[in-house]
This record gives structure tokens, C-alpha cells and sequence, in this order.
């Protein structure tokens, strides 16, 4: 145990109750509909058995010693820090976008460091909770969903001034055995094709919100839990197949009609005081894996646009080679965030390792501001083709192969297929509606751009800065 195999994997979600919704369908979790966002998800079980991936995607088990996942992982190490963000860059380019299993691996050490914080604190048994959790997690290589997003409502209002209090997720009853909640999570990457649902807080809250301040663990398909799903993929290949448009991505609204959640697996009910703490150390364990996804992303940009500009004949000219100098410039920045956030991490009461909140918001908030521009960069240096390029049956019917052939020549010496498949991947990468979905990923996912600063203008020391120069103009000494 320990380890599954991409099959077994897969197997597993065909016996999941059907509550998966689709186009207006319910649907099981072995339709193809949901086949190209699965095959994200086996690749990250294949890289563990692959040698090239083994030194990133391997570690041990703090609880029983077993090789894992490092999906299923809780940092306990500076060392740890590091390899996830590394795992992260080399797999998220491997796939070209998103690797989606890295949330919950987030999700998981924030639970741990909080829930160890409020046991501390409330003497509850939250902790022990979620370490049987976590070993029966590891055990069995499980994926999780992390699923925080609240619906929110009317945003100028905290949850307990909604009209309708079920827009944030709250308890609505508490029995000797568990609790029963009701509301729903948005934007639930992976979720309908996640073993584990991990629910955390969004916010902060206040001491009337107590109902609000709850996480937990459940099965996917666990009674009264309907996902509501957007599926997107790159556009279906004909003849002309390619690694990237094996690959996609499934988004849920996660609706919880009134769920049981046995006190086994409940982390946080009632601690209003920690709901801020979970939320945004989620978000700071997130931002800092986006330190390694988002390098990933830039990386592919890079190199479609550098391919593209010598497919054109014009990879010489200067205002194109500063342009892809700007993008190696943001992939290394974003990256050297991650790892100084990985660097001056420290470690918790519980053990597990939380990366510099200041770098790790630094790096998250750079990528966010800049990934349109990348795109941008992109689509200047390959013009409109990509847009407007003829649909892939054009470059099979014999009436018009010819001709797609010879004017789809630029520079001489490379081949008109050559040509045909990198703006056709630029086109699925950039313009169609995969990318659209990746696009507003990159600005929001982990949290905007202004949560970002909000967070970094909320931690910073400032009045260092203040008394620095008070010092040095002479208004006040320094000891």
C-alpha cells in the first residue's frame, strides 16, 4: 500500500456512485465525457513508477514509514518544500497547464497545522482526527478535491448578514455522531474525479459565525453531495494527435444538501477564531505551489513563442528576442519566490513545514499580473493565425491539403506539418475555450492579484522601513 497504479485508479471511480452532472446529464465517472480530465490525474500515478519522476514525485511517510506519493504528502522540511515546488514545474510541463492534484496536497498540510493549532488551544481532538485521516489518505494514494470557495452571495455582507445563510457553507445541525451541513463550494477543480473532498473556510469570520467555521474530509460520492461540472478540454484531434490534447480539466459547483459528516472526519466546527488562519494558510501552502505551476505555464510560452519566431524566420529580431528575455525573466522570479518561500518556511506545533507567506504571495502575485501579457507576448509573435487558421479536416481533405500545405510555408526547411501542428497546438493553447478557462485560472486561481497585496500589505512590516529612514535622515537615533 501506499503507491496505486494509474489503472487501479481509474478503476475506482467507475464503482463511485454517480452524482455527477454534465451537459444537463448525470453521469459516471468512467465517461469519456470526463476521459481527457482523468488522464491529468493518471499521469501523476505514472510518475511515480516512471525513473525519470521517482527522485521528485517519491517520499516517506512520517506516520508509517511507506514510500508515497508526494500528493499525499505533508511537508516536513524545508527539503520538502522544495521538492514539491519542483514536482510541480517539471509535471505541469509535462501536461502543459495545471497538474490539478497539487491543491489537495495544500489543502492537507494547512488542515494538519490547524487543526493541531486549535487542539492546543480549544483541547479538542481535531488533530488526532486528522492524522487517521491523512495515514488512511496515504495508504491508499487517494486524490482529493480542495474545496473552499463559498458561493458568498451579496459580497458587501459577512455570511451571517446573507439573505440566504446557506451561501457560505455552514452546520445546520449537530448530533452525538456528526454533523449535517449545508451550502455549496465553487470553482472545485478535480472534484468529479477526486476520491476526497477537503473542505476548508474561505474567510475570516466572526464570533456569530461559529456555524460558518467548518472543515472536513468525505468521499466524493458520499450521499447528498451533488457536482455540478463544467468540463474543458483542447479541441478533439483527428489525425494529427498531440501530448497536450490528451489532457483536461473538470471544474464543480460541489452542492451539500444536507450531509452527514461522521465526527471522524471533522477538523474545525465552531472555532470561528480559526477560520481566517485555515483559509489563508491554505491559500499560502497554494500560492507557493503556483511558485512551480506558473514557471510551467511561462515555460511553454516561452517556447511556442521562441518556435514560432524562428517557424516565421524572424527568431532573430531583437524586439522579439527581449520579449522572450521578459518571459525567462517572470518564469525565474515566480520560481526564486518559491524557493526562498521554501527556504525561510518554519515549522509548526504540528510538525508540518509553512512556506514565507510574504514570498509566496510575492511570487503567486507576479504570475497573476503578468499572464495575460505572456499570452499576449505569444500572440503578437505568431500572428492571426492561429485564430483563423482552417479546421484540422481541411488538412486531410484532399481538395484543399495542397494548397493549406504550400501557403502555410514561412521559413524554408520546415515542413508545412511542422508548421500545421505548432500553430494548431498555439491555437488550442492560447484561443479556444481551454484557454479561456486557463486564462482566468491564471489571473484567479490561489487568489487574485489583490488578494495578494491585501495579504502582503497586511503582514509586512512597514514601520521597519519607516524607522530605517527616520534613522538615516537624522529624526531619530537607531540603537
Amino acid at each position: 500500500m501506499g503507491l496505486r497504479m494509474a489503472e487501479e485508479y481509474v478503476q475506482k471511480l467507475a464503482t463511485m456512485r454517480p452524482n455527477v452532472y454534465v451537459g444537463g446529464q448525470k453521469i459516471s465517472r468512467d465517461s469519456e465525457i470526463l476521459e481527457k480530465a482523468i488522464n491529468t490525474i493518471r499521469f501523476t500515478f505514472d510518475a511515480a513508477q516512471t525513473p525519470q519522476f521517482q527522485h521528485l514525485v517519491l517520499a516517506t511517510s512520517h506516520l508509517t514509514g511507506e514510500r508515497i506519493n508526494r500528493f499525499t504528502n505533508v511537508h516536513r522540511s524545508v527539503e520538502d518544500l522544495l521538492k514539491k515546488q519542483e514536482m510541480t514545474r517539471v509535471l505541469c510541463q509535462r501536461v502543459g497547464g495545471c497538474i490539478q492534484r497539487c491543491m489537495a496536497t495544500d489543502t492537507l498540510n494547512a488542515m494538519g497545522v490547524v487543526s493541531k493549532e486549535i487542539d492546543e488551544k480549544k483541547g479538542t481532538e481535531y488533530h488526532r482526527n486528522f492524522l487517521k485521516f491523512l495515514e488512511y489518505y496515504q495508504k491508499n494514494d487517494l486524490v482529493g478535491n480542495a474545496a473552499q470557495t463559498d458561493a458568498k452571495g451579496d459580497r458587501s455582507k459577512r455570511p451571517h448578514q446573507q439573505a440566504d445563510p446557506d451561501l457560505y457553507l455552514r452546520v445546520v445541525e449537530k448530533k452525538s455522531d456528526g454533523i449535517v451541513v449545508r451550502g455549496a463550494k465553487a470553482h472545485n477543480t478535480i472534484a468529479p474525479y477526486a476520491d476526497e473532498l477537503l473542505v476548508v473556510p474561505t474567510r475570516n469570520l466572526t464570533k456569530e459565525e461559529g456555524d460558518w467555521a467548518v472543515s472536513f474530509a468525505l468521499p466524493a460520492d458520499w450521499e447528498g453531495v451533488k457536482l455540478i461540472c463544467r468540463v474543458t478540454s483542447p479541441r478533439q484531434r483527428i489525425k494529427y494527435q498531440a501530448p497536450y490534447n490528451r489532457y483536461g480539466v473538470a471544474d464543480s459547483l460541489t452542492v451539500f444538501d444536507n450531509v452527514f459528516i461522521p465526527w471522524e472526519r471533522v477538523f474545525m466546527c465552531g472555532e470561528w477564531e480559526y477560520g481566517a488562519r485555515l483559509a489563508l494558510l491554505f491559500a499560502n501552502y497554494h500560492r507557493h505551489t503556483y511558485c512551480g505551476c506558473k514557471p510551467a505555464v511561462t515555460d511553454v510560452i516561452m517556447g511556442a513563442t521562441a518556435l514560432v519566431a524562428d517557424y516565421n524566420g524572424v527568431g532573430e529580431a531583437s524586439h522579439i528576442r527581449d520579449e522572450i528575455t521578459e518571459l525567462m525573466i517572470i518564469a525565474e522570479l515566480v520560481y526564486a519566490a518559491g524557493i526562498a518561500a521554501s527556504v525561510k518556511g518554519k515549522p509548526t506545533s504540528s510538525g508540518i513545514y509553512e512556506p514565507n507567506f510574504l514570498y509566496s504571495n510575492a511570487g503567486r502575485y507576479l504570475a497573476g499580473k503578468n499572464i495575460m501579457h505572456e499570452y499576449e507576448i505569444l500572440a503578437s509573435t505568431a500572428g492571426g493565425w492561429a485564430a483563423t487558421m482552417p479546421h484540422e479536416e481541411e488538412w486531410i481533405n484532399p481538395d484543399t491539403k495542397a494548397f493549406l500545405e504550400k501557403y502555410a510555408m514561412r521559413k524554408p526547411g520546415i515542413p508545412a506539418e511542422w508548421q500545421h501542428r505548432l500553430f494548431r497546438f498555439i491555437s488550442d493553447f492560447s484561443c479556444s475555450a481551454a484557454a479561456g478557462v486557463w486564462q482566468y485560472a491564471g489571473i484567479h486561481g490561489g487568489g487574485s492579484p489583490v488578494m495578494e497585496k491585501i495579504g502582503i500589505r497586511q503582514q509586512y512590516d512597514l514601520e521597519s522601513k519607516k524607522g530605517l529612514v527616520k534613522y538615516l535622515s537624522g529624526i531619530e537615533e537607531r540603537g
